[in-house]
């Protein structure tokens, strides 16, 4: 399987819990000390963090979540992803570029470091 059907399947995961307004589920693909950072809320660090920030994002949540990579990377145990993310009209379109840490077991990723960036005018 290629890096980027890896880190698909991990964004798949995410979007899944996301739809389900599941902000426990989002936060379980981040390492435990990952960081957050976007345009539509104060940076969060740490998976509690991400969780509760999710918490608050997921009570709105729409079947119209997206998240495609559109590149993909590794080097040992560290790979990243340019993604193009849409939320429909309610948040609108971005890109989201992530780096992810592989397992400590050598198993398989979790996001330490994600950057949400919108594309749409204001954000």
């Amino acid at each position: 399987m290629s890096i980027r059907d890896e880190l698909q399947e991990l964004w798949d995961i995410y979007v899944a819990a996301y739809r389900d307004g599941d902000a426990a589920g989002c936060a379980a693909v981040f390492t435990p000390d990952a960081e957050l950072h976007s345009p539509y809320a104060p940076p969060a660090r740490g998976r509690a963090a991400i969780e509760a920030l999710h918490g608050v994002w997921t009570q709105h949540a729409t079947p119209d979540k997206t998240l495609a990579i559109m590149e993909a990377g590794t080097s040992g145990h560290l790979a990243w992803s340019l993604a193009a993310y849409s939320e429909g009209e309610a948040t609108g379109n971005g890109t989201s570029l992530s780096v992810f840490e592989r397992h400590a077991d050598g198993g398989g990723w979790l996001i330490r470091m994600c950057s949400l960036n919108s594309t749409d005018p204001g954000q």
